[in-house]
C-alpha cells in the first residue's frame, strides 16, 4: 500500500495562493502537482476560513505565554490578598490589645 504523501504548510499556502490569486487555474494546479480537485477546495476553504486570524493582535498567540501570563496575575492578585490579610491581623491584634487594658 502507498505511503500518504505530507504536505508542508509552506506549500499548502503557495498552491492555494497560486489559485486564490489567479495565476493558474485549480485544474492547472491539481494537474501541475498531482493533487485530486477536493483536497485543493478543502486548503482553500481552509486557508480563507483561517485568513483573518493573520491580522489578530499577536500578544498571547502562545498557549504557554497566556498560561504565564495567567498565573502571573493570580500570583500577583494572591500577594495583594497576603498583604491585605497581613495588614487586617496587625489592625486586629492592636484593637484585641486595647480592649484587654
Amino acid at each position: 500500500m502507498p505511503k500518504r504523501r505530507q504536505f508542508s504548510p509552506e506549500f499548502k499556502a503557495r498552491v492555494v495562493l497560486e489559485v486564490v490569486s489567479g495565476a493558474k487555474s485549480a485544474a492547472e494546479v491539481c494537474r501541475e502537482h498531482s493533487l485530486k480537485p477536493d483536497l485543493l477546495s478543502r486548503w482553500k476553504a481552509e486557508f480563507l476560513a483561517n485568513a483573518g486570524k493573520v491580522f489578530e493582535r499577536g500578544e498571547v498567540a502562545d498557549p504557554q505565554q497566556a498560561r504565564i501570563a495567567e498565573l502571573e496575575r493570580l500570583a500577583g492578585k494572591l500577594s495583594l490578598e497576603l498583604e491585605i490579610a497581613k495588614k487586617a491581623s496587625t489592625l486586629l491584634r492592636s484593637a484585641a490589645s486595647r480592649n484587654d487594658s
